[in-house]
């Protein structure tokens, strides 16, 4: 029998945290965090965690248990949230999935595996080298030769990031992530899940949602906080937060803090327009247009009735 899921997605300043509240008190349920920064201490203010008190009143998972230093995965979230899912299942509460971080979403809904031991430091390291010195067409062509199939996929991102990532996996494991994922598909998804996602019929209306919410980390502490995380030692995973590296040319004297607001603002607004454009390609997600469903009173009605048409959790 599979193990029930409600999930919660969307793009940052969507509103997914009040909501999953609002659920899990409804159905007795608990919060398992799909966001890749959450993930570390320190990094509250910028990247939205929820509050102390929000946190007392509804346990969460996976929130503020690493240091800045320490790199994460997605194979590694997956064997975290199973276990979490397990401790809240042996409560008999609901677990309730939230959060905006796409691939941990979908690789754990869909049941994908990982090898353990696919990075290589060192290799990496001289891919990274020998991108510098004959550019990143030269990486596609040498990875044409063992995955056509990742080559092409991946000439069209032009993401060195990706490309090394891809040619590191097959030095490093002997399987190319082609192979990977097709046998990824195979399996069989443990979880019967219902997938709901915040958007919005006018997207005008999440980015003005996102320039609110930095004004209000701006008075929170933002400034503050940002000084503390850039002077700590990061790691590959965390320095990828965005609201911290946007006012690094602030504190250095070379740019206005207003100019590196508007760009940490402008960052953001992009970061959500990638999330949507993932999250769109889930047919499975049951979407909510939060500009007409504005309340989160308003949008718990709507998954109830969800709920209740579909006979998941039995109404």
């Amino acid at each position: 029998m599979k193990k029930n899921l409600l999930v919660i997605v969307g793009p940052t300043a969507s509103g997914k945290t009040s909501l999953s509240i609002e659920l899990a008190k409804h159905y007795n349920g608990e919060i398992i965090s799909a966001d890749s920064m959450q993930i570390y201490r320190g990094m509250s203010i910028a990247t939205a965690k929820p509050t102390y008190e929000e946190m007392a009143e509804i346990k969460h998972y996976l929130i503020d248990f690493l240091d800045t230093g320490e790199s994460y995965s997605v194979g590694k979230y997956v064997e975290d949230a199973k276990e979490a899912i397990d401790i809240i299942r042996s409560k008999e509460k609901l677990p309730i999935i939230c959060g905006g971080t796409g691939l941990y979403v979908d690789s754990l809904l869909n049941g994908i595996n990982f090898i353990e031991n696919s990075s290589n430091l060192k290799i990496r390291e001289e891919l990274n080298k020998l991108a510098g010195e004959k550019g990143i067409d030269y990486l596609l062509d040498y990875l044409s030769t063992f995955d056509e199939a990742s080559a092409k996929r991946l000439s069209e991102q032009k993401n060195p990031k990706r490309i090394i990532r891809a040619i590191e996996f097959y030095k490093t494991t002997g399987v190319t992530i082609t192979e990977q994922n097709e046998k990824s598909k195979l399996n069989e998804t443990e979880f019967d899940s219902l997938i709901f996602g915040l958007t919005a019929k006018n997207r005008q209306y999440i980015y003005d949602r996102i320039n609110k919410r930095v004004d209000i980390m701006l008075e929170s502490g933002l400034l503050e906080e940002a000084e503390g995380v850039l002077n700590s030692n990061l790691s590959e995973t965390s320095s990828k937060a965005i609201g911290y590296k946007q006012l690094i040319p602030y504190f250095n004297g070379e740019r206005s803090l207003e100019e590196c607001i508007e760009r940490l603002k402008t960052e953001t607004r992009h970061y959500a327009k990638r999330q949507l454009t993932w999250f769109r390609r889930n047919e499975n997600i049951n979407w909510i247009n939060i500009d007409e469903l504005k309340t989160t009173e308003e949008q718990l009605e709507f998954i109830k009735d969800v709920v209740k048409n579909r006979g998941f959790l039995n109404g």
